[in-house]
């Protein structure tokens, strides 16, 4: 295991002089999808490998080219998994850290925090949470980052665009240690497509709100939030002001800030129903102790018997149904089951990257729909969506209050023409 010495030195290297051996793909991590790139032409292709390859001597090209090259056909992007540094990847004491700078030293610590196995949704891919929200667009990015950081002063600033540095201007102690921006795509003038295109060129990302910024701090984060938007909902309709024992709270998602639902509903004392597809997202959420590895299912018929047991019980639990939460609603309608609170965490503000699964296929089904026949998966996904809408109206026609939290559930699924208007005007929810 590389020592304190060891990760001093790799810090301060930064890009390796000597090219590292080729890092076997780790399947023990969770990885990012393969991301559709269909649409890119040739001279967006080399575009994307010329990108790349600028951060590296022009001697080392003719090795890299092919090898970044298959990661675009494999991947949909270049990750550089050549550069991964071989040390363990957590946020250490800040005394750890090589610097001539203690601000500089934090920022270090920050992300490498965003970067943990334990923290991070897919860390090899330098994605945080959320699906897109990325660190880093390549290792590179990274090392050449943390090179920055360890060998600026007080009196200097580190500029960032969407990962890649800059480099270091003059400033002065009162500034900044670092400028980050990303993205930069102006919304009427680009589309989802336009920014999967760039961010494959590699010249932007999406830092979502505190993974570019490294400030993730993981879904315990969103749980005193959580806690207090469901309490709230409990109050708001006359179910418990600082308890909801005995109601049933229905959602979806463990990934990213999602896995704060699991916590959040046992804290209130409710007994909370989630629906996951993603199994590694189920895994991570077991390993955090955020839910229990008993308490997962993967028949809905069963999950639902279980669930009313401990509704009846009033016993403040997290039940975890591996499946579509269409599935899960539905199957709750037909059982006539009375469900208090409902609401939605999938990723749908990542609709086009499997930000949200479309029932009836599994997680792993429907990523190779989305690489073979993206129309088809796209026209999958609004019929869920329709699908969703109307059982959580069933649902609310029988007392559910239901909220959307703030992940375009209600966007998409109006753009998928479900039933979410009461006029034309104002939403149901």
């Amino acid at each position: 295991m590389p020592t304190n010495v060891d990760f001093h030195t790799a810090i301060l290297e930064g890009i390796p002089k000597t090219l590292p051996e080729v890092q076997e793909y780790d399947l023990k991590v969770s990885h990012a999808p393969k991301r559709n790139i269909k649409s890119l032409s040739i001279a967006d292709r080399r575009l994307a490998l010329r990108n790349a390859l600028r951060y590296f001597p022009a001697e080392t090209h003719d090795t890299l080219a092919p090898e970044f090259a298959k990661e675009l056909d494999d991947y949909g992007r270049i990750y550089m998994h050549r550069f991964r540094p071989d040390y363990l990847m957590y946020a250490r004491p800040i005394s750890t850290y090589p610097c001539k700078s203690h601000q500089a030293a934090a920022i270090m610590l920050m992300v490498q925090n965003n970067l943990d196995a334990k923290v991070a949704k897919y860390p090899h891919e330098l994605i945080t949470y959320g699906g897109n929200g990325a660190v880093f667009q390549n290792w590179a990015q990274y090392l050449l980052t943390m090179q920055y950081l360890a060998g600026m002063t007080d009196y200097q600033t580190l500029v960032l665009y969407s990962g890649h540095p800059l480099g270091l201007f003059p400033s002065n102690p009162e500034a900044p240690r670092v400028v980050v921006t990303n993205g930069m795509m102006i919304p009427n003038y680009s589309s989802k497509d336009d920014w999967n295109k760039y961010n494959a060129l590699g010249v932007t990302q999406y830092g979502q709100m505190t993974a570019g910024s490294f400030m993730y701090i993981g879904p315990q984060g969103i749980v005193h939030g959580t806690t207090i938007t469901l309490l709230n909902a409990g109050r708001l309709h006359n179910l418990g002001h600082d308890n909801l024992r005995g109601n049933l709270f229905v959602t979806s998602g463990l990934g990213g800030m999602s896995g704060a639902q699991s916590l959040a509903a046992v804290i209130t004392g409710a007994t909370c129903l989630i629906a996951e597809v993603d199994k590694d997202a189920i895994q991570q959420r077991i390993g955090d102790g955020y839910i229990q590895a008993e308490n997962v299912y993967s028949n809905v018929r069963d999950f639902i018997e279980v669930a009313k047991a401990k509704k009846a019980l009033g016993e403040a639990i997290t039940l975890v149904f591996l499946g579509n939460i269409v599935t899960l609603w539905e199957g709750l309608v037909e059982e006539n089951v009375k469900v208090e609170l409902g609401s939605d965490q999938t990723s749908l503000h990542n609709i086009d990257d499997m930000g949200y699964c479309p029932v009836n296929y599994t997680f792993e089904e429907a990523q190779e729909l989305l690489d073979n026949d993206k129309a088809a998966f796209t026209a999958a996904v609004k019929s869920t969506l329709r699908r969703h809408v109307d059982a959580i109206n069933e649902m609310t026609a029988n007392g559910m209050y239901f909220w959307d939290y703030g992940n375009a559930f209600l966007k998409e699924a109006g753009e998928a023409d479900a039933d979410i208007w009461m006029d034309e005007t104002h939403l149901r929810y």
